[in-house]
């Protein structure tokens, strides 16, 4: 086989947040807004399943719940792992 076809072509494009982030970022804003810890509430959540860790304002408790969790635990490791990558490029 020709040596060009058994490369693997990369197409990098702009950073496009995924869906899961943007429910991340939904919910945070709604539990700052009720005055919670967005972080408490988040770990709570995703450790017992119980959606009740999360506020229904802004309808971020059904927003939720169209995430599988395993996809938001990736979701913040990536954004973990991406601040960390840009930290250590800058400081």
């Amino acid at each position: 086989m020709h040596e060009a076809h058994e490369r693997t072509t990369l197409y990098r494009r702009g950073y496009l947040p995924s869906r899961a982030a943007r429910v991340v970022a939904e919910v945070y804003a709604a539990l700052e807004e009720k005055g919670y810890d967005p972080v408490a509430q988040f770990v709570g959540y995703l450790m017992s399943g119980d959606p009740t860790y999360i506020t229904s304002h802004r309808e971020a408790r059904t927003l939720i719940r169209t995430i599988e969790r395993d996809e938001l635990l990736s979701e913040l490791v990536r954004g973990y792992i991406h601040a960390q990558r840009a930290h250590n490029r800058t400081g």
